[in-house]
């Protein structure tokens, strides 16, 4: 096989059609195998390659760009709306028969079976074909959405949702970022080919995106479906591209193509076309061993990694489909049996909260152990607050427990009739005392989130976290100190907190092991050398740093600058009058910082704090400092010799001699390409007075734009700020 990068750039300049659909077909191949058959040939970097020179050729020749291009996984502008589609054969559902529940079977005479409606479907197959044995297969029944792709020579045309079953919504730059649905079909492709499948997330997937949610503080969704249906209404492919989405085929729709005699016939043109399908797939002869196939789907379907809640029974032969026709909205020939949800009472015993990586606590039912959907279930996660107010759940109650989606345990419903007269309503603050649970420092629930949050950057919970943000670049930029670094010294026990780490010495983190037990990786002593360099020369990093390495919560790098600029030593700000002022003010919306502080406090008028550093920043900032575990930072600071001290003091900005600081009051936007990198600029404007923002508003003074300005270019010019070149910019500071 040839280098996969020989002669790359010669094919690119003489044929660059050539050259990407090459590149286009490549990547094709290798997003199969990983995606799919999840054997991948090349490494990350060697695909990485590969996509950005296809991107490269993409940008300098648009005109020969491919809507199916690879380089489409990742999403483009937002759309305004979705069109609508009209289907080429409508799109009809199967009609669904259920397995019967205790309450039903009590109704009807004794011995009636739970499969009666599934059987009776199969007689009136029986009836109506007039025979006795009729070949079916059997088939999960997804719990996704059902879409429809159209395939015209090989490549996707359009997809759609199934709408009103006769129109649907186009969902294709959508469904282009799914990596498990081809965008150029292999083998021979028929001339049009429609195929029906169901996007879903995978129980593996959606539950980890589930805890980075909750994590985060965001809202957790139900189940993968939900998750599904909300994430294809997007109309921003790249969040959707965002998401972990797969699709799987079940149903032809239009078709030009050879003849396709049965269901099997169908299956073995997905597969020759690298179409993923649903499976496994069952086949029966009769009545008798549709039952077992059915039975034998219901025991299996919990170590499926996709939800599933029934069987899809179809007739194998397509010329008996023809005979049995169809319905005003339903195929005679296909039934779908829905499965009982399994559900089980059990006794909530106690609730837990859990503080993790990023600071989120979470409410956990601590439960008298049963049996669901085939496990035992001693847990099930409460998410937060909001989730246990609307569902009323206290200590005591008896409840109902059901796997949603069939992956997570969860608290369906509180049997209120069976509560203790004296239970009273569960709040997570008060069980915690105001307090986390891991290290006793602060909580905070900020404005918009639904979870509460341990504001202490030093616990012990979230270690691998903090030791990240307090080691980062704009932090204390600790060289050498990562991710795997932060994790392998948390779970060897070396390191509890960030402030930890200057404790480790030279051989410790020497044999540091980033592998693994069997296949370890040692760090070594130039990299460990270099990490306590770093630690030492972090002892002397300004005051602002110091502030944004902690990661106190409402505390960013504009907000640290300030309070840097209004302090004069880090053990200046625990016992700060201004910064208790500040924080008692009102949380304003409507008027500008400065003109609230005017009105409310001389002092803070006087000394023309930002608009970075409100009530909000400093509310956090003072319960930190004045909390047990704030103190203990202190406290350790104090025995390491740190007293961060600022680098741009200046609480009274008209007292000040400012003759060499040409920037001072003004605040600067920073966007584009320039000939440094951006924090190369911050840097420069800081030490000249200036400020620099995140995001363009009415109290910008100037955005300085390299190319490639963008949005913020737009919203400056709309807005009536300045924009400066480089070279402008240059001119400003030297004047």
């Amino acid at each position: 096989m040839d280098d996969l990068f020989t002669h790359a750039a010669t094919k690119s300049e003489n044929d660059p059609a050539a050259r990407m659909a090459q590149l286009a077909k490549e990547l094709d191949h290798h997003n199969k195998l990983y995606y799919q058959e999840a054997t991948p040939e090349i490494s990350d970097a060697e695909y990485d390659k590969l996509y950005r020179e296809l991107e490269d050729l993409e940008k300098a020749h648009p005109e020969l760009a491919d809507p199916n291009s690879p380089t489409k996984r990742v999403g483009g502008a937002p759309l305004d709306a979705f069109e609508s589609v009209e289907h080429l054969i409508p799109m009809l559902s199967i009609d669904d028969v259920f397995e019967l529940s205790d309450e039903q079977l009590e109704k009807e005479p004794e011995g009636t079976p739970r499969e009666t409606e599934l059987i009776a479907f199969y007689k009136r197959l029986q009836k109506n074909l007039g025979q006795e044995h009729i070949p079916v297969t059997v088939e999960p029944k997804l719990d996704g959405v059902a879409v429809s792709l159209v395939y015209r020579n090989g490549k996707l045309d359009y997809a759609a949702t199934r709408g009103d079953g006769k129109r649907g919504d186009l969902i294709t730059e959508n469904v282009r970022t799914i990596r498990s649905i081809p965008l150029t079909l292999t083998g021979d492709a028929p001339e049009l080919l429609e195929v029906r499948g169901e996007i879903f997330m995978p129980n593996s997937a959606f539950a980890k995106m589930n805890e980075e949610r909750d994590e985060a503080g965001l809202q957790t969704f139900a189940n993968p479906r939900n998750a599904t249906a909300g994430t294809l209404k997007q109309l921003d492919s790249r969040e959707v591209a965002k998401r972990p989405l797969a699709f799987l085929a079940h149903g032809l729709g239009a078709y030009d193509g050879p003849e396709l005699a049965t269901e099997d016939a169908f299956h073995s043109l997905l597969d020759e076309l690298s179409i993923s399908r649903n499976h496994p797939v069952w086949h029966a002869k009769n009545l008798d061993s549709l039952l077992k196939a059915v039975s034998q789907l219901n025991e299996e379907r919990h170590g499926y990694d996709y939800a599933t809640d029934g069987a899809v029974v179809k007739v194998l032969s397509r010329a008996d489909r023809e005979k049995l026709g169809f319905t005003s909205r339903a195929p005679r020939w296909a039934a779908a049996y829905k499965f009982l949800p399994e559900q089980a009472e059990t006794l909530l015993k106690d609730i837990t909260i859990q503080v993790g990586r990023t600071g989120v606590l979470t409410p956990v039912a601590e439960l008298e152990p049963v049996l669901v959907s085939g496990t035992t279930v001693s847990r099930a996660t409460l998410h937060n607050q909001d989730e246990i107010d609307r569902k009323d759940v206290r200590i005591g109650d008896h409840v109902i427990i059901e796997k949603a989606g069939e992956i997570i345990p969860a608290v369906v419903k509180v049997l209120t009739e069976k509560r203790s007269s004296d239970s009273q309503p569960y709040s997570l603050f008060n069980a915690v005392d105001g307090k986390c649970p891991s290290c006793h420092g602060p909580i905070s629930q900020e404005e918009g989130m639904v979870a509460w949050r341990c504001t202490n950057f030093a616990c012990p919970a979230q270690a691998v976290t903090g030791i990240k943000q307090f080691a980062s670049r704009k932090a204390l930029d600790i060289d050498g100190v990562g991710t795997s670094v932060a994790e392998a010294v948390v779970r060897d026990g070396l390191v509890k907190t960030p402030l930890d780490l200057f404790k480790l010495d030279l051989l410790t983190l020497t044999e540091l092991n980033l592998g693994t037990k069997f296949e370890p990786r040692l760090f070594g002593e130039k990299r460990a050398s270099k990490v306590l360099e770093s630690l030492e020369a972090a002892k002397s990093k300004p005051l602002s740093l110091w502030l944004y390495a902690m990661g106190i919560r409402n505390i960013g790098e504009s907000a640290a600058q300030e309070v840097s600029r209004l302090h004069e030593k880090l053990t200046d700000i625990p016992n700060s009058e201004l910064i208790e002022a500040l924080a008692e003010l009102p949380n304003y919306t409507e008027l500008s910082v400065s003109k609230r502080k005017k009105e409310n406090h001389p002092l803070l008028a006087e000394l023309k704090i930002d608009d970075s550093f409100g009530p909000v920043a400093a509310a956090s900032l003072r319960d930190f400092f004045k909390s047990e575990a704030g103190q203990d930072v202190i406290g350790k600071l104090h025995s390491l010799g740190i007293n961060p001290a600022s680098d741009n003091y200046m609480p009274k900005p008209a007292e000040a001699d400012t003759s060499d600081m040409p920037l001072v009051g003004k605040t600067f936007v920073i966007t584009g390409t320039l000939s440094r990198p951006r924090p190369d600029f911050k840097k420069q404007i800081e030490s000249l007075g200036g400020k620099v923002s995140g995001s363009v508003s009415k109290n910008t003074d100037y955005l300085l734009a390299g190319e490639k300005a963008g949005s913020k270019a737009e919203k400056a010019e709309a807005l009536g700020v300045t924009v400066l070149s480089e070279e402008a910019f240059n001119v400003l500071i030297s004047a």
